[in-house]
């Protein structure tokens, strides 16, 4: 094929591509702009998760009639001059791109007065080309309205997630411009309903109140690390432990009022809090750097959500050093230990130190003192177990690979020797030794018993004495307000209780006594990650979650008749070998390899 020169019209919707993927880019690359025109209202409207519609309205400086319809030609900018001044931008937009981008694949009218002028002007493009220029009338500022996104292009239209999913993108978009500039006042509408508004009072704790419910807000301190020598400056909100989250989502990062993704930036702000979080959990933070525009550069790629440092290494100690300030001027030092302390007294634990392993969150959580027999009759009415053990091909793992048990039918016969490390239960089996993790154990009793229940539709849920108001960023409450239906069959009675809060009425029996709000935002947090149309897999996302805060945690000293009705339940179970997420249960230790270790073996 013969090298040929790309027409004009399929070069402007290549490079299209590059600045719009989405429709959260559509108002992203508005939203910037009406930043750049010092708006102090912006208001941001959507149809059809940004599909059919969306409109940005902002009481900027607006455009000269003069330049309207120069606005929409590539590469026209007033916030560049020359080469020199990419050393120094100090504005969001810069490239002269957005507007021609958008036009080019939607139609597009903007309506617009210039402060200094006493009429506005209407500009009509379709498919990038200008099909109407009028006079109009309006305050000062701008509104621009795109229509019919990727009409033009069916290939991109194809490739565009949910509605949910692209207003869960557009919501995010909006709320982190909030955060970057609690000044200006934020309105966004979804189909004609109130998602968020900021107030623009100028102070971000009221935007993190929006944004993620006064509960979170709450448990958020202040992070304020001054201009450093190197010029560098830190400020912003991190959550206190416990507060945290499934994944790094909620780490939240602007340069110089720049939403960025730097996986540096985001390690710095995951390294302040070493020791103080659980392993795999990730903190809650929102974390602005100021440092002189000389010593960044944000022309990286198109999306402008990349940048480069001149000094990285001093751009993460500063994030780290702040952040890690911060949570200790607000944590309580640890004890240190004293010989003094009276020693353990020797002989059985009493039965109110040692509460049974939980059949639901209310045994769990609330410490109440069970005999254990009693604990396992209860367990027993209250969960049952399926009856047959099946074939498990999974094998147990050895602790050096050298031995590895053969697949069995079910679990062998096993006798409890005793805990070890408050985590592991030791048990005795034929021609070896089982070491069983009790909180992966457990996850996979109760995995198994309420798949079971939720397969015969007898899944029980507990009305809440007092019902329990959470609410959740604008993005995470258009995923949850869209999966409610499937919540509700798994024991959730929830409902809307304003904008982007929900009051939760019922929860699963096995929940009670869990902590409500936190329990329900790790389940959002688990729906937001990937995407998948069937709904099988996510029911079995959020019983795996309920699974995972109700099992018996490590560090849990049990007794011998807990520990011998966990391991009879987990013997029961149709795959005892592996909890719900694919972690082993057990690690198998031959007799033979032991006797090789001792030398036994010639």
């Amino acid at each position: 094929m013969p090298i040929r020169v790309l027409p004009d019209a399929l070069v402007v919707r290549i490079a299209a591509g590059e600045v719009v993927e989405r429709p959260a880019s559509v108002v992203k690359e508005l939203v910037e702009n009406a930043i750049d025109a010092n708006a102090t209202d912006i208001r941001v409207e959507c149809l059809d998760g940004g599909r059919r519609l969306i409109r940005v309205t902002d009481n900027g400086s607006g455009i000269p009639a003069a330049e309207v319809r120069l606005a929409f030609a590539h590469h026209a900018t007033s916030k560049l001059a020359s080469a020199d001044d990419l050393n120094n931008i100090r504005t969001l937009g810069f490239r002269g791109e957005a507007l021609a981008s958008i036009a080019a694949v939607s139609q597009v009218t903007c309506l617009t007065r210039h402060v200094d002028e006493t009429s506005g002007s209407l500009l009509r493009l379709d498919g990038g080309q200008v099909v109407a220029q009028e006079p109009a009338g309006r305050p000062p500022g701008t509104t621009i309205t795109v229509e019919h996104l990727f009409a033009r292009v069916p290939a991109r239209l194809k490739f565009l997630k949910s509605i949910a999913t692209e207003r869960s993108h557009i919501d995010g978009v909006v709320v982190r411009y909030a955060m970057a500039y609690p000044h200006i006042r934020f309105a966004l509408l979804h189909d004609g309903r109130l998602s968020f508004q900021s107030l623009g009072s100028g102070d971000l704790r009221d935007v993190l109140v929006q944004a993620y419910g006064p509960e979170v807000a709450a448990q958020m301190v202040a992070v304020d690390a001054p201009a450093s020598e190197g010029g560098i400056a830190v400020s912003g909100y991190a959550g206190l432990p416990p507060l945290d989250h499934a994944n790094r989502s909620k780490i939240t990062l602007f340069v110089n009022g720049r939403p960025v993704q730097d996986a540096k930036l985001t390690h710095a702000v995951v390294q302040a809090y070493h020791t103080l979080l659980m392993a795999g959990r990730y903190p809650v933070a929102v974390i602005l750097v100021r440092l002189p525009p000389s010593e960044v550069d944000v022309n990286v790629h198109p999306a402008k959500a990349e940048v480069r440092f001149r000094d990285p290494e001093g751009v993460f100690s500063a994030v780290q050093r702040a952040v890690r300030r911060a949570l200790l001027e607000h944590l309580a030092p640890p004890q240190p230990p004293t010989m003094f302390s009276r020693p353990p007294e020797a002989g059985p634990t009493p039965p109110h130190a040692q509460p049974p392993i939980p059949g639901s969150a209310a045994w769990e959580r609330a410490g109440i003192a069970r005999q254990a027999q009693g604990w396992v009759s209860q367990a027993a009415a209250e969960l049952p177990a399926p009856a047959t053990p099946a074939t498990d091909r999974a094998s147990a793992q050895s602790t050096d690979g050298a031995s590895v048990a053969q697949a069995s039918k079910g679990l062998p016969a096993l006798r409890i020797l005793g805990q070890l490390a408050q985590t592991y239960i030791l048990a005795e089996g034929p021609e070896g030794l089982y070491l069983i993790d009790q909180h992966a154990a457990h996850e996979r009793v109760l995995w198994e018993r309420l798949m079971a229940q939720h397969a015969r539709g007898e899944l029980p849920s507990q009305p809440l004495l007092n019902p329990v108001v959470v609410t959740l960023p604008a993005e995470s409450a258009n995923l949850l307000a869209d999966q409610r239906d499937m919540l509700h069959g798994l024991g959730f009675e929830i409902e809307p209780f304003g904008s982007n809060a929900f009051l939760v009425r019922s929860v699963p029996a096995l929940m009670i006594q869990d902590d409500i709000s936190a329990a329900l935002r790790e389940i959002v947090a688990d729906l937001e990650t990937g995407e998948t149309p069937l709904r099988r897999e996510l029911e079995a996302r959020v019983l795996r979650r309920v699974c995972k805060r109700m099992a018996v945690k490590a560090g849990r000293v049990l007794s011998l008749a807990e520990m011998q009705a966990l391991v009879r339940d987990l013997e029961m179970c149709e795959s005892p070998r592996t909890c719900p997420h694919g972690r082993p249960t057990m690690i198998y230790l031959g007799l033979k390899q032991l006797e090789k270790e001792f030398g036994r073996l010639g």
